[in-house]
């Protein structure tokens, strides 16, 4: 087993020293980091067969991160995380696309041990293609504008202003491009909106065509729960390690857009 080259992520300093003394004591050649961006200097500095990790670590990133790492620069390793969190359902499955094997704490040294060999004896899988949150939507365009008009189609109110599926739509190819730009930006969420002329003269259109500033809302409310369905369908090709902040990316900008198209509305309203 010498030659077997683990990395141990372990942000606790004693599972750190106990856990690699007991893989050593096995005959592993163990390399121990107590973070994530101690993992990624030793994923660039050395080759790895088995990455076993935590999965919750404090800093930034965590054990997905390490795992997507250690993906790109040794695609034959075995990734292997620890979660102290048994319940995780529909997140394990999840995780599971993108690493071998989770693992729940306290697992006991026998059973780890056999699940580095079969884990090793099977071999990593085939790399996973992986996407991030904005290609998603970019390719999910037209299927998310069906899905949110058919559940915009079961609220009475708002459907109580008779529209074709064009002009109840027509706004939302420029948000999808507004928000794939913003996605693919480095504005920081919650800095000050830009300004969106597609948005603004979307709250003029809406007024014009006898919307409510609450169906206003409920639009843009329904948008952001079609784009969340559309991500959790993608699970298997997401990028795991960027799926948070790209939420909440996405809930900005739609934010940030409802707010002007408000504005625009507003300001026609008091005019008219």
């Amino acid at each position: 087993m010498a030659d077997i080259r683990i990395l141990l992520v372990d942000d606790d300093g004693v599972v750190r020293s106990s856990l690699g003394k007991i893989l050593d004591q096995y005959g592993f050649a163990v390399t121990t980091a107590s973070n994530v961006s101690e993992a990624l200097r030793q994923i660039g500095l050395k080759k790895f067969d088995v990455l076993l990790s935590d999965l919750h670590m404090p800093g930034a990133g965590d054990g997905l991160t390490v795992v997507s790492a250690m993906r790109h620069s040794n695609p034959k390793a075995v990734t292997m995380l620890l979660s102290a969190f048994p319940e995780m359902d529909a997140a394990a499955r999840a995780i599971l696309k993108q690493t071998d094997q989770v693992l729940v704490k306290p697992i006991e040294v026998p059973a780890l041990i056999r699940a580095i060999k079969q884990s090793l004896e099977t071999g990593a899988p085939p790399p996973r293609v992986v996407e991030t949150v904005a290609k998603i939507l970019e390719r999910s365009v037209d299927s998310t504008i069906r899905a949110w008009f058919d559940r915009i189609r079961t609220d009475k109110r708002v459907m109580e202003v008779p529209m074709s599926y064009e002009e109840r739509t027509s706004h939302l190819p420029q948000v999808f491009a507004d928000l794939v730009s913003r996605l693919e930006s480095d504005k920081p969420i919650g800095s000050k909106e830009l300004f969106s002329v597609a948005a603004f003269d979307h709250g003029i259109n809406r007024r014009q065509q006898g919307y409510t500033a609450a169906m206003l809302v409920e639009e843009s409310r329904m948008l952001q729960v079609c784009i969340v369905d559309t991500l959790q369908k993608n699970l298997a090709t997401i990028d795991f390690s960027k799926v948070l902040i790209g939420v909440m990316t996405i809930a900005d900008e739609i934010d940030s857009q409802l707010s002007q198209a408000m504005d625009s509305y507003i300001g026609r309203l008091a005019h008219a």
